[in-house]
């Protein structure tokens, strides 16, 4: 008996192990499919993550809502938190490629205080269930660079210059709050800031660069991500971690909410930062007014005006007597 063909081809295709397409012969077909198969088995588990979370974030229910996926309700959440961060004032600025050297200076300082707030917790917890996998120092730290970035632009005694808004005191106050309290919220809150960064990170270093007029890459590393070779696949990477996080819906909920706190968070901080330098603009305009509405007196006349102060003292003492 004949054996039969996989292929729709006549039997002399099975025997002889090729086939004849004008002129043209392709041998061990069956072999390269074969082949091809098993490469493709042989991919590694993050790149199936990967794959994964990429048709993940594609895809909807019919309705339009989010899957059940930590990251997608999160998204969901706080879409309008996010657009409301956008259009902050000090957001705008760097939107119209406008952000000065005050705001970008302000800026870094409350950065400093909440990252600083953010790793130490998220350090000290690195063990907790909800916050291992999604713990990457080597990848992810901010402190340093922004240590770096405030040293540029204040001197080796920036720490004594730092200066931020009592927003910036809440958000370091919560984080501080639940890394003592309740770990995994910390999740929310590495999620909204980490991935922020790293969406947007190269272009807001090139339009600060732009902006502020900088010539190197100094005073910028804040943008900088070193250990990050590809920021969409590590994001996408970062997402199926925080997937595999093991939470009830009771506490998938309160993580939620906490998203929507983070946001919160950064706008009032956004808000304080400009009401900071708006004031600040205020007095430096008052004081040059001020200085400009003076009348400028020359030696000259500033002596005739003593000399005749001084002759109307003698005149009147003399009356006097």
């Amino acid at each position: 008996m004949t054996q039969r063909s996989h292929f729709p081809f006549d039997s002399a295709a099975t025997t002889s192990g090729w086939y004849k397409r004008g002129g043209r012969g392709v041998r061990g077909y069956s072999g390269a499919i074969a082949k091809k198969r098993q490469l493709l088995r042989e991919r590694t588990e993050d790149c199936r993550l990967l794959n994964m979370e990429t048709l993940k974030s594609a895809r909807k229910d019919d309705s339009g809502e989010a899957g059940r996926d930590l990251s997608e309700q999160i998204k969901a959440a706080t879409k309008e938190n996010h657009i409301r961060a956008e259009n902050t004032e000090l957001m705008l600025s760097y939107q119209k490629g406008q952000i000065t050297l005050p705001q970008y200076k302000v800026l870094l300082c409350s950065l400093y205080e909440i990252y600083k707030a953010l790793e130490e917790e998220l350090d000290r917890n690195s063990s907790h269930p909800a916050v291992a996998p999604i713990y990457f120092p080597q990848e992810l730290s901010r402190l340093e660079s922004l240590e770096r970035d405030l040293e540029y632009f204040f001197g080796q005694d920036w720490k004594k210059r730092v200066i931020v808004p009592a927003a910036t005191h809440r958000y370091e106050q919560r984080l501080r709050k639940i890394g003592k309290d309740n770990p995994e919220l910390l999740v929310a809150h590495a999620y909204t800031r980490y991935l922020g960064d790293l969406s947007g990170g190269q272009v807001l270093g090139k339009i600060t660069q732009k902006s502020l007029g900088l010539s190197s890459k100094e005073g910028l590393s804040f943008f900088s991500f070193p250990g990050v070779s590809s920021p969409n696949r590590f994001k996408q990477l970062y997402r199926s971690r925080m997937n595999s996080v093991e939470l009830t819906e009771e506490e998938k909920a309160v993580v939620l909410e906490e998203a929507v706190a983070a946001f919160e968070l950064n706008i009032q901080v956004f808000d304080d930062l400009q009401k900071m330098l708006s004031i600040t603009t205020e007095t430096d305009m008052s004081k040059r007014s001020l200085a400009a509405t003076r009348v400028p007196v020359s030696p000259i006349l500033q002596f005739t005006i003593g000399l005749c102060v001084a002759l109307a003292t003698i005149g009147a003492g003399m009356y006097a007597l």
